[in-house]
C-alpha cells in the first residue's frame, strides 16, 4: 500500500496510503477528498479528477492515452505536469508520489 502525499487546493497537505489496482481517482475518492469529482466515473471525458503530478513524478508515471491527453487539451490549467488521476492505475511504485488537485474549471 503505497503512501502518496495529496495537496489540495487550499494548500493543506495530507498523506494518503493507497490501494494497488485501482485508479488515482478512486483511491483520492475513498480518502474522502471531495475535489476530486469525477463526474464521468473514470471515463476520461469530464476532466473533473484533473491533478497536476509533481515535476519529478512526470517521467515515472506510465504514458498519456489519446483519451486523456484530448480531454486535458480543454483543460484551462493544464500544465506540463497534468494528468487525469482516473487514467492512472496505482502499483506500488507510486510510493511518495505527490500531486496536487487542479483548480477547478
Amino acid at each position: 500500500m503505497p503512501n502518496i502525499q495529496v495537496t489540495s487546493r487550499d494548500g493543506s497537505q495530507a498523506t494518503v496510503s493507497v490501494n494497488n489496482g485501482i485508479s488515482l481517482m478512486e483511491n483520492l475518492k475513498a480518502a474522502g477528498n471531495t475535489e476530486v469529482l469525477a463526474l464521468c466515473g473514470g471515463c476520461a471525458s469530464c476532466g473533473t479528477c484533473h491533478v497536476h503530478v509533481a515535476a519529478e513524478w512526470i517521467d515515472r508515471l506510465p504514458p498519456m492515452g489519446e483519451d486523456e491527453e484530448e480531454m486535458l487539451s480543454l483543460a484551462p490549467y493544464r500544465n506540463e505536469s497534468s494528468r487525469l488521476s482516473c487514467q492512472l492505475q496505482v502499483t506500488d511504485d507510486f510510493e511518495g508520489l505527490a500531486l496536487t488537485i487542479a483548480p477547478e474549471a
